[in-house]
C-alpha cells in the first residue's frame, strides 16, 4: 500500500478539485458510478451495509490514495464514502481516466493495483471475522497505525471497525493501557508497545500471508 500512496498525484491536472465539509457524503453505496476519487488531503471512510442492515466501516482512506475505483463505466459503487472530516479530494470520470491511462500507460497498472488492494481490504476483513475480538482489535489497530501514522479515532469508531460493541472495545483497549501497550486520549489510541500488539495479532489460526501475495507488485 505505502507504495501505491501519492503514486497518482503527477495525474491530478486530469481531475476535478472540490473542497468538501465534514460528514459530506461523497457517494451512496449502490449508486450508479460516475468515476472515482483521490484522497488529497483531510480524511475519507467507507463503509458497508450488509443485506440485514448493518453498516460496519471497512477503511479509512490514507491522504495520496485512490477512492471508489468500482464506480468506473457506471458500475454501482460497492461501498459508501464519507468525509471524516474536512478534506480536499479530486474526482476522476471515465473520460478523465481514459485520457490519463492513453498519455500516461503506467497509470493503468497503479489504478488496477489500487482497486485489487480494495478487494484486499475487503478479504481482510471477511477473513478475520470468526476470529476473537482481541485478535481483531490488535490487527485492526496495527493496520490504522501502518496505514495513516499517527491516527485520530475514537473507541465509538473504532468499535464500527471492528463490528462489535463501544463496551466490549473499552474493556480490551483498557487492559491493553493497563499493561502499557497503548495510551488513549479523546481522539487517539497510541500504540506503546507494538511487539505485544502483534503477537495478539497472530495468535490463533488465522494466516492471512495468502493475501499478501496480492500486494508483493504494489
Amino acid at each position: 500500500m505505502k507504495n501505491l500512496r501519492y503514486s497518482w498525484s503527477p495525474f491530478l491536472k486530469y481531475g476535478n478539485k472540490l473542497d468538501i465539509e465534514e460528514n459530506s457524503v461523497v457517494y451512496h453505496q449502490g449508486s450508479e458510478g460516475k468515476g472515482f476519487f483521490y484522497l488529497s488531503k483531510g480524511g475519507i471512510k467507507i463503509t458497508l451495509l450488509s443485506q440485514e442492515g448493518v453498516e460496519r466501516t471497512v477503511n479509512y482512506v490514507p491522504e495520496g490514495m485512490l477512492f471508489g475505483e468500482h464506480g468506473v463505466k457506471n458500475e454501482p459503487y460497492l461501498t459508501s464514502a464519507t468525509s471524516s472530516s474536512s478534506s480536499e479530494i479530486y474526482f476522476f470520470s471515465d473520460e478523465a481516466l481514459f485520457m490519463i491511462c492513453e498519455e500516461h500507460p503506467e497509470a493503468a497498472c497503479i489504478f488496477t493495483n489500487s482497486l485489487i488492494y480494495k478487494f484486499r481490504i475487503l478479504a481482510e476483513i471477511i477473513s478475520f471475522l470468526n476470529s476473537p475480538i482481541e485478535q481483531q482489535m490488535a490487527h485492526f489497530l496495527l493496520k490504522l497505525v501502518s496505514e495513516n501514522g499517527n491516527f485520530s479515532i475514537d473507541q465509538s469508531s473504532f468499535a464500527r471497525y471492528i463490528g462489535t460493541s463501544r463496551i466490549t472495545v473499552n474493556k480490551i483497549l483498557n487492559k491493553w493501557k493497563s499493561q502499557q501497550w497503548i495510551q488513549i486520549s479523546t481522539r487517539t489510541i497510541d500504540i506503546l508497545d507494538i511487539k505485544s500488539l502483534k503477537e495478539i495479532r497472530d495468535s490463533g489460526a488465522i494466516d492471512i500471508s495468502n493475501l499478501d501475495v496480492l500486494m508483493l507488485s504494489l
